[in-house]
């Protein structure tokens, strides 16, 4: 008999306890569309975490470094996960990302996109992999918070024909984060009226990565369709060495 893996057990009831709170603000929302994707963001956290996480049924992980992330993918190739790249990221490092993301959910001006598109069709010709899923990530600092990053929303559109028309790249939908310090119903519903106006123009891309630990339930309000889950799930980061 195997010891116990107090570890897994832990994250088992962490995992159990984010899910009831999905559960519960897709009931509060009224929402009878498919449930928002779970992404696990293990980033700091060891492989084996993710492991663990896998036999747990979880099958898409975020992850914010391209080193880390590239590492992890190689440790972990057996458990065919979804890695989602949800942090910034440098053009330089497209051809890397392109080896193992299965999207990117920080696409936020012209030369990143470039740069993917230039890469995947690389990558495409070498393995066949199938198109990047790519979400504009949006600025929504008001002014009340520090900035998090992301285009300006009048930059959406321009950026969502860049991306539709490249070869190999999927233009997903747009991502943002709650501004610090700001309200995240408001942020959210603003992404949301972003969204729609996108997908007006492009149809297939009702894509909205928004929500974390701190504000899934009004994500969810907001018509999220991806949650970014890390430390109510993994905990706090461990120490870095």
């Amino acid at each position: 008999m195997t010891d116990p893996d107090p570890r897994l057990a832990q994250l088992d009831a962490n995992l159990a306890a984010v899910r009831r709170r999905i559960d519960a603000a897709v009931t509060a929302a009224g929402r009878d569309a498919a449930p928002p994707r779970l992404i696990v963001v293990t980033k700091f956290h060891p492989a084996q975490d993710i492991r663990r996480l896998a036999s747990l049924g979880v099958a898409d992980v975020g992850e914010n470094r391209d080193q880390e992330a590239a590492e992890k993918a190689v440790q972990l190739e057996d458990l065919g996960l979804r890695w989602h790249f949800i942090g910034q990221l440098q053009s330089n490092k497209a051809k890397s990302v392109v080896k193992y993301a299965h999207a990117v959910h920080s696409v936020d001006r012209p030369a990143l996109a470039a740069a993917l598109a230039k890469a995947m069709a690389v990558e495409t010709d070498r393995t066949g992999r199938p198109p990047l899923e790519c979400f504009i990530q949006v600025n929504l600092d008001d002014g009340a918070g520090a900035h998090r990053g992301g285009a300006a929303p009048d930059e959406v559109l321009g950026l969502a024909e860049q991306l539709a028309g490249a070869a190999g790249l999927r233009l997903a939908g747009v991502m943002a984060v709650a501004p610090l310090g700001g309200d995240p119903a408001g942020a959210f519903g603003k992404l949301a009226g972003i969204s729609a106006q996108l997908a007006a123009q492009f149809p297939a891309a009702t894509g909205i990565s928004a929500g974390m630990s701190q504000d899934l339930e009004e994500a969810v309000r907001c018509g999220a369709t991806h949650l970014r889950i890390g430390s109510d799930i993994l905990g706090p980061r461990p120490a870095l060495r």
